[in-house]
């Protein structure tokens, strides 16, 4: 009986463990969640209207209350500064990070970039709210010509690296599309209603978002 009371026991703890396991899919957000849409002026929403913006066609297909804290010409340097501020100031249960474009635009080596958003994701995992990185493309005048802007590397290795969820290939096929830009690094209205279907899609798949 002994014998197997403790495998019963060893069974137990095992599934226990399993059920809280990292491999566990996220609970959808309720309507009205405060989720917080971090980054430049992709994320302000530069290159179109005022509500044409992707935190704000995001709420509209989620139900979310979408705090817009884009900046223009804002780095993942210094977006390391204000990340902290930003969540204090809206309580997030979620926090989308698209910043790095204006880095690359600076030259700045892909090493540095890399550490910048890893400090911003670890400050936002350090109070306790789920993160989403979305993939910034580095522009290219050749990749820009022949319609085919791929994402920076950097963005997979480090998504992978974290355990963060990553939205690949979106914003790149939107700058790879001259009917969807307002210019070279900016979608247009359009543009911004495929970014924010398609960062609504990655949410899916990970469960934020309810399908």
């Amino acid at each position: 009986m002994g014998r197997l009371w403790r495998r019963f026991s060893l069974l137990a703890l095992l599934a226990l463990l399993a059920a809280c396991g990292g491999g566990q899919k996220a609970s959808p957000l309720p309507a009205g969640s405060s989720v917080l849409a971090f980054g430049d002026s992709v994320t302000f929403g530069t290159g179109a209207a005022p509500g044409e913006d992707y935190p704000t066609q995001l709420a509209a297909i989620s139900g979310w209350n979408i705090t817009n804290a884009g900046i223009p010409g804002d780095t993942a340097e210094a977006a390391r500064g204000r990340i902290r501020a930003a969540i204090e100031q809206s309580q997030p249960a979620l926090v989308i990070v698209e910043l790095g474009g204006n880095d690359f635009l600076r030259r700045r080596p892909e090493g540095q970039i890399r550490e910048d958003l890893r400090a911003i994701l670890n400050e936002i995992r350090h109070a306790n709210i789920p993160v989403v990185l979305v993939a910034v493309p580095r522009f290219s005048l050749i990749g820009a010509a022949v319609g085919a802007l791929p994402d920076a590397e950097l963005y997979e290795k480090l998504a992978e690296e974290e355990k963060v969820p990553l939205v690949a290939k979106v914003f790149a096929r939107i700058l790879s599309d001259p009917g969807l830009k307002a210019d070279h690094i900016h979608p247009n209205a359009a543009g911004y209603r495929q970014l924010a279907e398609g960062i609504a899609e990655g949410l899916r798949r990970e469960s934020y978002l309810a399908k």
